[in-house]
């Protein structure tokens, strides 16, 4: 009853300051009460879930895996609704809006990781951890430094993931409410630590499930009426699209957003290799029962993904079509005159009204609440199971203290995402989710791969490799145009490149075989040694001891 009240208590002070917001004259846009009305009843509705989601959460298992009783479907469903996030909705719409071509990239590259996951990790992966995907690195290693660098990268990915999110999150409600954008910032956080807190990832699930038969049902309405619009037409639909855009033919062959080939291909490598690295997405395969249960889920989660991005293309140029030349949306020299990461939510109001802008915010907003409370669940399993129980505590904690360091990570990633989102307020979400793609194919990948695969890795190749490769990329993110000019300032980058995966991946791979071939030490031996016992586990899924004496 107290976490019920608690919660309802969380909703009416948003309500509360929606209204003080609205009432103070402080909105920039046209308050909209359909939209806020469909806005709040999910919110309702989530939270409702998360209250009836509490009692299977009190436990370790309940709370990271949901007792691991989710099934195939199930899962693959989740998974469409966490790797569906603001990045993609929101993100690639605006990026194939307003740069055509170019903005496919990451539609391609979002989707084509999926069989690497399927057909390289998805089984193996859930016969051999438990909570995290630091458990399968840690399998035959030594814990403590593989659980450090593990979860040191995790958190990185983690980081930059939020951001994303965050910023989605915080111009939908600027958008929709008018509020300002760090109070909508603000609003988000808490909204999210107490689905986490309270609803782990029982409740997590199933809002990432309903949100993506949502987003799905939502978007392939929006493409049929687009097409409807465009009159079924592809050469009209596109002609109409060229003829609007500012850059004209321009946005149907690349190079308007990713002027150089390493850029292209740089990215390309971190959005397909990046996907096999995801914390929170490797997290979900702990769910399901069973290795099968694993590989349905990513048969599902492919599926719909797929269809997913062929709608984002769709409504991409739709936009272009439908709003470019109309003098309702564009200035006097012919831009855009709205946010460009809203340019969907425009869209849905240009072409269903209200109520149907009201359905994709909510949507919209349902995506960003999905993704972050993964997010939130991957990143605070990395603080409390793999860093303090096994790290500290080295292995033996009293669940209970378990339980409430994983509460405290949790709200302190809250507060940590609200800051982060506030500071990189003009960043496009998707351009900051592939900076996080970035390091998890640059450390996360060629970890993870290697200690599966590759006998010889040792402890020492895997923590320094990893180490020096996670130091790398997050120096060349920071020192990339985009953070190092756009958000801190700086006159001129230091690293020419927004995307530095193809130098630290490569780079990431090399050290670890280094360091490994060179690792002569007792502890190399054993970690060799320890492989035939592991590779049997994953195959089969029987325990390390039965492995062994097999």
């Amino acid at each position: 009853m107290k976490q019920m009240l608690f919660l309802l208590i969380i909703a009416l002070l948003s309500t509360n300051s929606f209204a003080a917001a609205i009432e103070t004259g402080g909105a920039k846009s046209e308050f909209n009460s359909i939209a806020v009305i469909m806005f709040v009843i999910f919110v309702g509705a989530t939270l409702i879930i998360t209250y009836y989601s509490n009692k299977k959460s009190q436990s370790a298992s309940g709370f990271y895996t949901a007792g691991g009783n989710i099934t195939g479907l199930q899962n693959g469903t989740a998974i469409a609704g966490d790797y569906m996030s603001a990045a993609s909705f929101l993100g690639i719409t605006a990026l194939v809006f307003t740069n055509g071509f170019d903005g496919l990239i990451y539609s391609i590259g979002f989707l084509v990781g999926w069989p690497i996951v399927l057909f390289l990790i998805a089984e193996k992966f859930r016969n051999l951890g438990k909570y995290t995907f630091s458990d399968i690195t840690a399998y035959r290693l030594e814990a403590k430094p593989i659980r450090i660098i593990s979860a040191t990268s995790g958190l990185a990915v983690i980081v930059f993931y939020l951001i994303a999110q965050m910023v989605g999150a915080g111009q939908l409600i600027q958008v929709l409410f008018g509020l300002p954008y760090t109070a909508a910032v603000v609003i988000v956080g808490i909204l999210m630590i107490c689905y986490v807190v309270f609803g782990g990832m029982h409740a997590t699930t199933w809002v990432q499930i309903i949100k993506a038969i949502m987003l799905l049902l939502g978007t392939t309405f929006m493409a049929i009426i687009i097409l409807y619009l465009t009159k079924f037409d592809m050469h009209y639909y596109f002609s109409q699209a060229v003829q609007n855009h500012p850059k004209g033919n321009a946005i149907m062959s690349p190079g308007t957003f990713l002027p150089d080939t390493i850029s292209a291909v740089s990215l390309g490598i971190a959005l397909m290799f990046g996907t096999a690295g995801l914390p929170h997405v490797l997290m979900r395969f702990f769910t399901v029962k069973d290795a099968k249960e694993a590989r349905k889920s990513v048969f599902y989660a492919t599926t719909l993904i797929g269809y997913f991005y062929i709608l984002t293309f769709i409504i991409g140029f739709g936009a272009i079509a439908l709003l470019m030349g109309n003098p309702e949306y564009t200035n006097a020299d012919g831009t855009f005159s709205g946010a460009s990461n809203m340019v969907a939510v425009i869209l849905a109001k240009a072409i269903g009204g209200d109520y149907f802008l009201g359905f994709i915010s909510a949507v919209a907003f349902a995506t960003i609440l999905a993704v972050v409370a993964g997010l939130a669940i991957s990143g605070a399993g990395a603080i409390s199971h793999d860093l303090f129980v096994n790290v500290c505590k080295n292995g033996v904690c009293d669940p209970k203290l378990e339980m409430r360091v994983t509460k405290i990570a949790t709200v302190s990633l809250g507060i940590l995402a609200i800051l982060l989102g506030i500071v990189f307020e003009n960043q496009n979400v998707a351009f900051t989710v592939g900076l996080a793609f970035a390091i998890a194919a640059s450390v996360n990948f060629p970890i993870l791969l290697l200690s599966i695969y590759w006998k010889n890795l040792t402890t020492k190749g895997a923590f320094w490799g990893g180490l020096i490769g996670l130091i790398t990329v997050v120096s060349l993110v920071v020192l990339s145009p985009s953070i190092w000019v756009k958000s801190f300032g700086f006159s001129e980058a230091i690293f020419p490149y927004d995307h530095p995966a193809i130098f630290s991946m490569p780079l990431t791979f090399v050290l670890v075989y280094i360091f490994s071939k060179l690792d002569n030490s007792q502890r190399a031996k054993k970690d060799r040694e320890g492989f035939e016992a592991q590779d049997f586990r994953a195959q089969t899924g029987i325990g390390a001891s039965e492995a062994i004496a097999h």
